[in-house]
């Protein structure tokens, strides 16, 4: 696929620079930088307001184009998507509190939905007033989704309508969520890919769902569990048909690695320079030529990254572009985290110099990415399953025999 701009894209991007520089004022400048992965507990108020103030302009939902219609979204080509994308980090603008329901729920939708669902949720979407989170991760059942237990049963009052009786775990947003997608088990007995289900449940159900905060090593708790003691989702909103929801549930994992990989980059990439800033401010580049050669490193592996996602969205179907991404990007922003404390030095091991009782836990910026980046090889799937992926579904290798 040819990425070159187009004066057509020229003229997108700015609009879509223009009009960040007049918006992005105010308390929404003030959440700058907040809510990115580790800190997504971070001015939720604001960034709900914000997610609002993007759907009036039309800016969430870019490219929900025919055959589907439009659904308050703005068209715009797969180019200018990754313009609004690069633009949208570039100015340093609020984490998305709508993320999971625009870049995961609603391709979900427009690739296996109905057009009903598609007109339930995709506007409410698209104005930035309904927030998703997801419900696929249990404890026992994190990068092996096939081993979900959470069932759903039938309402016995003949409406059709399941009652949902589970745990899930990890769930971002889920405090904030409007709604949740929930993986679960319809048909009694089935095993592992077998008799699972894609439903769309609300999550005001007071004495149905519970959420739990998980506070984390970091100190902050932007996960949680949830638990779904009959909570109820309606028939009409299964993706799907009912047993197929694995082909939906990874169909979703497939989309996720989209657009939104190349803004999590520009992010990585804002990372990246803080910390070659202060490398090069406090001497330890200089110093060590190590040090050096894993900056260079770095720098040059998130060229490749970037790269090979530009490639990937043009490039057609590819069943292991999502794990070659995942493997890719969850190394890197780990080695990151390791090489921002060594550059700090003895330093990285200092609390801040406002510490109190009160506060006990504080951490600055760089301790909460070391901290968090921990994580990145195992969320999302962990870099064993996409090895066994790609071997699988790519290469062609055996399965690993089971005892």
């Amino acid at each position: 696929m040819d990425f070159a701009l187009t004066p057509e894209d020229e003229d997108f991007r700015a609009e879509a620079r223009a009009w960040l520089g007049a918006h992005l004022v105010g308390e929404y400048a003030r959440a700058a930088g907040q809510g990115r992965p580790g800190s997504e507990h971070e001015a939720t108020g604001v960034r709900r307001r914000w997610e609002r103030e993007l759907g009036g302009a039309g800016w969430i939902g870019l490219g929900w184009d025919p055959p589907h219609g439009t659904y308050g979204n703005r068209s715009a080509t797969l180019i200018q998507q990754v313009v609004w994308a690069e633009e949208y980090a570039r100015a340093g603008a609020p984490g998305r509190v709508g993320h999971i329901g625009e870049n995961l729920l609603a391709p979900t939708l427009l690739a296996y939905g109905t057009e009903e669902q598609r007109r339930r949720f995709l506007p409410a979407i698209a104005r930035g007033e309904e927030l998703w989170c997801q419900g696929y991760s249990e404890p026992g059942a994190g990068s092996d989704l096939a081993a979900v237990r959470t069932s759903a049963v039938r309402d016995e009052g003949g409406s059709g309508d399941y009652r949902i009786t589970g745990q899930k775990i990890w769930t971002s947003l889920a405090q904030d969520a409007d709604w949740c997608f929930v993986l679960a088990r319809t048909e009694e007995g089935a095993r592992g890919h077998r008799g699972l289900s894609f439903l769309l449940v609300p999550m005001d159900q007071p004495g149905r769902i519970e959420v739990r905060p998980i506070r984390q090593m970091s100190g902050t708790s932007e996960f949680n569990e949830v638990f779904f003691d009959g909570a109820a989702a309606r028939a009409e909103h299964r993706v799907g048909a009912e047993g197929d929801g694995w082909r939906v549930a990874t169909g979703l994992l497939a989309l996720e690695r989209g657009v939104s990989t190349l803004v999590q980059q520009i992010g990585f990439a804002a990372e990246l320079d803080e910390v070659l800033r202060s490398a090069l401010r406090t001497g330890a580049a200089r110093r060590d030529p190590v040090l050096r050669d894993q900056l260079v490193r770095a720098w040059a592996e998130l060229r490749t990254m970037r790269w090979n996602a530009l490639t990937t969205l043009g490039g057609g179907e590819d069943p292991g572009a999502p794990s070659v991404a995942k493997l890719l990007w969850g190394g890197w922003h780990q080695r990151l985290g390791e090489l921002a404390m060594r550059v700090r030095g003895a330093e990285a091991a200092l609390g801040p110099d406002d510490w109190s009782p009160e506060h006990p836990y504080e951490l600055d910026a760089w301790q909460r990415l070391f901290l968090f980046t921990r994580a990145d090889t195992i969320y999302g799937g962990s870099d064993e399953i996409q090895r066994t992926i790609l071997a699988q579904r790519v290469l062609g290798l055996p399965r690993e025999a089971r005892t």
